[in-house]
């Protein structure tokens, strides 16, 4: 049997749950638990009845501490680990997704362990939190976006300063620069995501698609550009609600 270190389920009505589950490694995203991320991602996207997907980590100590640099220098050729990014591109999956996507962070957040909560529409952080970009230590870069995620959520002389020195931050530091939309205590973080979760659940998906495009689409291009491309949405959504 083929062990997998992602739990997946559906806790309530629309709503999606991708737990990290290896506790005893701090969550540490190997190989084998990105594709296994990206298998359940993609069966949230594809399953009409997910309307929200929520990440969380299993114990007490992390969300994730990172990748797991077990594993580094140990993977196949670099034409092998190009052509099973490319297939199972889980960044790409995670910033294409039209669903909202809510990151349930606690403990350490380090490297992968914040880069994947980036990718999410919002992040919600127990108290005890610590976010931290450390590759430069390890004479590495944050290769799964960490260096164009971060410029995109904090200010870019914060992203700068986190990506540069490595050096980790608080949850309530984080809140301040943006980065994580909510602090609460550690008991009440699950019992906040899933409230949140079950909110935006309850709105039209098509509407929250739309949203998320325009939001997506609309960092890249000038403000007129991305102005007429809303006006574009809203002419077609309003057109859709006058024909039900």
């Amino acid at each position: 049997m083929i062990q997998s270190f992602v739990d997946y389920d559906k806790p309530l009505d629309g709503v999606a749950s991708i737990t990290l589950n290896r506790p005893e490694a701090l969550n540490a995203i190997n190989m084998a638990m990105r594709d296994d991320l990206w298998a359940f991602a993609h069966a949230a996207l594809i399953d009409p009845d997910v309307r929200v997907l929520v990440f969380r980590g299993q114990g007490a100590r992390a969300f994730s501490a990172g990748a797991d640099i077990a594993e580094f220098g140990t993977a196949p050729s670099l034409h092998e680990s190009r052509e099973a990014r490319r297939q199972r591109d889980l960044w790409a999956l995670l910033e294409e997704l039209p669903i909202p996507t809510i990151a349930a962070l606690h403990g350490f957040c380090f490297g992968a362990g914040i880069e994947l909560p980036l990718y999410c529409d919002l992040r919600i952080a127990a108290e005890n939190t610590r976010i931290g970009l450390p590759e430069v230590t390890l004479g590495y870069i944050p290769s799964a976006g960490g260096t164009q995620m971060m410029p995109r959520i904090a200010p870019p002389g914060v992203a700068s300063g986190l990506i540069l020195t490595g050096d980790p931050i608080d949850a309530r530091q984080a809140q301040r620069w943006g980065i994580i939309h909510r602090v609460v205590e550690a008991e009440q973080l699950d019992e906040t995501v899933f409230a949140v979760a079950e909110r935006l659940a309850a709105a039209d998906p098509g509407v929250v698609a739309a949203l998320k495009r325009s939001i997506r689409r609309g960092l890249d291009l000038p403000m007129s550009a991305a102005i007429r491309q809303d006006a574009q949405t809203a002419r077609r959504l309003t057109n859709r609600l006058s024909h039900r």
